[in-house]
């Protein structure tokens, strides 16, 4: 394993301190956790708060996306490992003043069980909190059974939509609507072509041939659709772009806005050719595209791949997709 780190117990700390330190106009510590990452300037309290709790381990997200117009609290876990729900109680404790609170749960089995507690114990001491879980990966759960779905890179539509509208100081029941309505309309489909190395264990997180790509394969190395052989991006862009209009329905005319999401150590030079793949994939059902988003976002450390995420949009979502946000590591 080659990682620049000092003790490998102590990486997701010395990596929040170093978060911290570097971005010290827009982050801090919670006052008593320094494993909960908070807006340096909070919130007003007429508003409601968004947060997250996540394993560390897919930086940027989620801890890189906290400031105005997106998250205001982030309550990180080990690598890999969803933090506990009385961690994330005390995250949400920190919003126990203001008009409400949402934690976004990715649909995860640890994220779900942890954040579902979290809430009971929020609402057992009469915050105003409820959960939003988050799911878009086509490749984890049939048609039909939407809602058993992983959730994937497409949950950055959440984020950004919701915390520009949360910022226009809506009702939580509102932004609740809306999220779900964003949910709805994603769907994310995945391909993984190498593995990246755990800092903890010192070994790969998954195993592929050289020649092989793995088509729907979830962030840790979870099953999905199976394996292929490599080959250009416009037939790996068709084939997966085929799963997902098979998987939901888009008409001539509708206007997506796609994510396309590197894994960890994919090139921007290949993210943009096969965003390009997309573009004339798109046109051929004269479906147009809105300020897509094309970088590494949300990884699995030094993994190669890439997700393609669609979210067949409306006005709403647009015009709140496009509203300014000021994060350190997200960029419209």
């Amino acid at each position: 394993m080659k990682k620049i780190i000092n003790n490998k117990n102590e990486i997701v700390d010395d990596m929040l301190t170093g978060y911290v330190k570097a971005h010290s106009d827009r982050v801090k510590f919670a006052s008593e956790n320094n494993r909960i990452i908070l807006r340096k300037i909070k919130k007003e309290e007429n508003k409601t708060s968004l947060l997250i709790g996540n394993g560390s381990g897919h930086e940027p997200i989620a801890v890189g996306w906290i400031g105005e117009g997106l998250l205001d609290a982030n309550v990180v876990g080990d690598i890999f490992a969803a933090p506990s729900g009385d961690l994330i109680f005390e995250g949400i404790k920190e919003f126990k003043d203001n008009k409400g609170a949402i934690l976004l749960i990715s649909n995860h089995a640890g994220d779900v069980m942890n954040g579902e507690l979290a809430i009971e114990l929020a609402q057992d001491s009469k915050i105003n909190a409820s959960s939003l879980i988050m799911y878009d990966d086509i490749a984890s759960a049939p048609k039909g059974s939407e809602d058993q779905r992983r959730g994937g890179a497409g949950t950055t539509f959440v984020y950004k939509i919701l915390g520009a509208l949360s910022e226009k100081g809506a009702e939580k029941d509102k932004l609740l609507t809306l999220g779900k309505d964003v949910i709805n309309n994603t769907r994310t489909l995945s391909v993984a072509v190498s593995s990246g190395i755990s800092p903890i264990t010192e070994k790969k997180i998954f195993e592929l041939e050289e020649d092989e790509i793995f088509i729907g394969m979830g962030v840790h190395g979870e099953s999905g659709y199976g394996r292929q052989k490599i080959s250009s991006s416009k037939n790996i862009v068709k084939f997966m772009m085929d799963k997902i209009f098979d998987d939901y329905s888009y008409n001539k005319n509708d206007i997506v806005i796609p994510f396309v999401n590197g894994s960890g150590s994919t090139t921007l030079m290949e993210l943009l050719i096969i965003y390009k793949d997309i573009e004339e994939y798109l046109s051929k059902y004269n479906i147009n595209s809105f300020k897509p988003l094309v970088n590494e976002y949300i990884t699995t450390q030094d993994s190669a791949g890439f997700s393609i995420s669609l979210l067949k949009s409306n006005d709403i979502m647009r015009e709140l997709w496009e509203e300014p946000c000021s994060a350190p590591y997200f960029h419209i």
